[in-house]
């Protein structure tokens, strides 16, 4: 980094927020002109695009020089002209050296130097050529060279520049030669200048301790462009810190000095931003500074999620301080954020409820099962979902176990606790899984190739064909493909709701992409990334990963782009998660185990997995009722979805399913009773079938046929008649079946 010092200074301590600048901003960044190294991502920094150019690229890829020569030659093709011009870009090209051979004296008169053009006139203006031609070369390799770093001229007397650069330096007025060297230095380049603030250290201090800290946090690039008016802004403005003001009033006073549009929201961005990390810094960090306020920046306790927790809509403060050691001691044992959140947003409607007139409990002590019990009639009134109300039992139960196992407060009676009772009942909802006609349209290859990156295009196919949460697919590790011994692939991730890593098989073709995805990535970062799905924007060095706002707005523009519908013709709207039930759902519906299917989408328990089967059960029982049944007779067999026996007798055809295999329907036997007709169903009176056995029942027909005139022709009378009965049952059977125009579409649907 090529920067202009400012002078030595003793080190003082200084007070309060002067102190910790002081002391947090490091020599490099406490210069009056800051010039970035190249290759600086954060300052946007990379090199001109010519080979040898060690410029800063500003336009087209190129350095303000070349990109001025490129206009004046009439602006040819960009890539030819880097391949072919000159690296010496403006102001970096060998100044003029005198004629003498030997002499490295800048030519400042006729070609010669100024020692040489007085020798030359005191000789009497003689003819130069021949007058050089009996001159001495000059020697003399210890003699010291221009101070700036690209020019190889002699010093002029005690001067530490050239004749020509020195003359420079007095047309400007004879600045600071460290100062002039830095702008000499970096012309065209990237510069941040901080000489405006000269007479304000501190508000100086503050600007470089944010450039500092975006410096160090490696996210958003942060060019001169940007922070130049902020500069100027905190310049003309009276105060001595930013934190004079409050950040509305910087807002206001940068609205009305900024009449430029183009890149306003970026350097408002970094006002907001070096206002905060001067908040942050003067606050202090660690939950010695945090935990007293009333509200929390959980950035300043090193906690990356929701930005904050806010303690102050708690009115009692005794209640006020459980809920912070509650809120600590959650976020210590690694709840995350959200869930943080939730108990301290439970706690604090339960704080208004206690201050209102009618309770008014003052103290713990007063906390009962009595109190308890009217919150609870006073909860079961809220609007809000019931899943929400019972959160909030969920959360404040936490919260009072830990109160009494921790000891944090002594008076709180012992019947202050929640019971499984307490909690109202949940309806048990199915999965959120799409319809198959949604799901074909989102699988076409033709719409899967309308994503405008193939990042998203990647993630969306991961997400329908492994069913994972989008979340946890989003940050995928770069490395997450695992083969086992038969050479198969598995995607490695982490389930986050579970904390832990997980696998999950899929095919050659997602295992391709995954390769492909993953020299895009290197070819974009070749320092490598962390994870699989960077994000695009923000991320110079690909350290952060693609969130799930970003992702979600992409798969919303993509939906209106292939312009997706339902059955009645709506555009459909769908969450990443629904991708999840369906999958779950498609496995149960194929008649992969349920244990498996657990295992795939890395359930603790098998009571979610369990979700996906009573789906698969409900599916199978509406096609069921409404699917002709005709008995061994082919008289129909109505059964009244909404009877008092509709429950009983699907319970009792599934377990004829389960336990009675039949080639050509289902067995109506209770299975505590022993089969009186065994291999002779089409005449028992508790044989039940449906149109999805016709093929079955036309093979059967065939084949008695066979048996009837094989029996007349040996003469076997009985055997002939004992099949005429199931001949004329399967006659009636598939006459039944056939008259049902929907039968064999609900039969294919089962």
């Amino acid at each position: 980094m090529v920067t202009a010092a400012e002078p030595a200074i003793a080190p003082v301590v200084a007070p309060g927020l002067l102190g910790k600048l002081m002391a947090g901003v490091r020599p490099e960044f406490q210069v009056d002109i800051l010039v970035p190294e190249r290759g600086a991502l954060v300052f946007d920094s990379a090199p001109c695009r010519v080979p040898g150019c060690v410029r800063q690229l500003r336009t087209r890829g190129l350095c303000k020089g070349h990109y001025y020569k490129w206009k004046d030659a009439g602006r040819p093709d960009i890539d030819v002209f880097a391949a072919t011009t000159s690296p010496e870009g403006l102001g970096r090209k060998e100044l003029t050296v005198c004629v003498v051979q030997g002499c490295r004296y800048g030519g400042a008169r006729r070609g010669l130097c100024v020692r040489h053009h007085g020798f030359w006139e005191r000789a009497g203006k003689p003819d130069r050529a021949a007058w050089l031609a009996g001159l001495a070369p000059v020697h003399d390799p210890g003699h010291p060279v221009c101070a700036l770093s690209y020019c190889t001229l002699w010093t002029h007397g005690r001067s530490q520049f050239c004749v020509n650069h020195r003359s420079r330096w007095e047309a400007v007025g004879r600045p600071d030669i460290d100062g002039f060297i830095v702008l000499c230095e970096s012309y065209g380049d990237d510069r941040f200048d901080f000489r405006p603030l000269a007479e304000r250290r501190q508000l100086k201090l503050e600007l470089q301790y944010a450039l500092q800290s975006r410096h160090d946090e490696r996210q958003v690039k942060t060019p001169a462009a940007v922070a130049r008016p902020v500069i100027a802004l905190a310049a003309a403005s009276p105060v001595a810190s930013l934190l004079e003001w409050p950040i509305q009033r910087w807002v206001e006073f940068f609205d009305a000095n900024h009449a430029a549009r183009h890149g306003k929201n970026g350097q408002l961005a970094f006002l907001r931003y070096a206002y905060r990390c001067l908040e942050d810094l003067d606050a202090g960090s660690g939950w010695e500074a945090e935990f007293p306020r009333d509200v929390w920046e959980l950035r300043r306790l090193g906690i990356k999620g929701r930005k904050r927790l806010r303690f102050d809509g708690i009115p009692q403060p005794w209640l006020r301080e459980l809920a912070k050691r509650f809120a600590r001691w959650r976020l210590s044992i690694g709840r995350s954020p959200i869930q943080t959140y939730v108990d301290v947003q439970a706690v604090t409607r339960l704080a208004r409820f206690l201050a209102s007139p009618p309770v008014n409990v003052t103290g713990l002590a007063g906390f009962d099962w009595a109190v308890l019990e009217r919150y609870l009639a006073d909860l079961a009134t809220d609007p809000r979902a019931l899943h929400t109300r019972s959160r909030d039992i969920s959360s404040l139960s936490a919260f009072l176990d830990a109160t009494r196992r921790h000891e944090w407060d002594h008076s709180l009676p012992a019947s202050a606790a929640f019971y499984p009772d307490d909690f109202p009942k949940t309806e048990k909802r199915l999965p959120r899984g799409l319809a198959e006609h949604i799901m074909a349209q989102v699988e076409q290859p033709a719409n899967l190739d309308r994503w405008h990156n193939p990042d998203s295009c990647l993630l969306t196919v991961i997400l329908m064909r492994c069913g994972l949460r989008v979340g946890d697919a989003t940050k995928i590790a770069f490395d997450c493909v695992v083969r086992d011994g038969d050479g198969a692939p598995y995607l490695r991730y982490v389930n986050r709701k579970m904390k832990r890593e997980a696998l999950v098989p899929i095919d050659e073709e997602v295992g391709q992409a995954v390769a492909e995805q993953q020299r895009r990535m290197l070819h974009r970062w070749p320092g490598g990334s962390p994870w699989l799905f960077p994000a695009p924007k923000m991320n110079p060095d690909g350290r952060k990963p693609l969130s799930t706002h970003s992702y979600r707005g992409q798969l919303r523009d993509w939906l209106a782009r292939c312009d997706v519908r339902d059955e009645h013709g709506r555009s459909v709207r769908l969450t990443p998660h629904q991708w999840r039930h369906t999958f779950g759902t498609r496995l149960i519906n194929r008649d992969v185990p349920q244990e498996v299917v657990r295992v795939l989408l890395d359930h603790s328990s098998g009571e979610m997995t369990a979700h996906y089967a009573r789906l698969h059960d409900t599916t199978v029982r509406r096609h069921w009722e409404a699917a002709r049944k005709v008995n061994a007779t082919g008289e129909a067999v109505t059964i009244d979805p909404d009877g008092p026996l509709a429950e009983a007798n699907w319970a009792k055809q599934r377990l004829g399913r389960a336990t009675q295999a039949l080639p050509n329907g289902f067995c109506g036997l209770p299975v505590q009773k022993s089969c009186p007709h065994a291999n002779a169903c089409l005449t028992c009176p508790m044989f039940v079938t449906t149109p999805e056995f016709l093929p079955q029942h036309r093979e059967h027909r065939q084949q008695v046929l066979q048996i009837i005139s094989a029996a007349e022709a040996h003469g076997q009378r009985r055997l002939a008649e004992m099949n005429q009965q199931v001949l004329g049952n399967l006659d009636d059977i598939i006459t039944a079946l056939e008259a049902d125009p929907s039968g064999n579409e609900a039969a294919n649907a089962c």
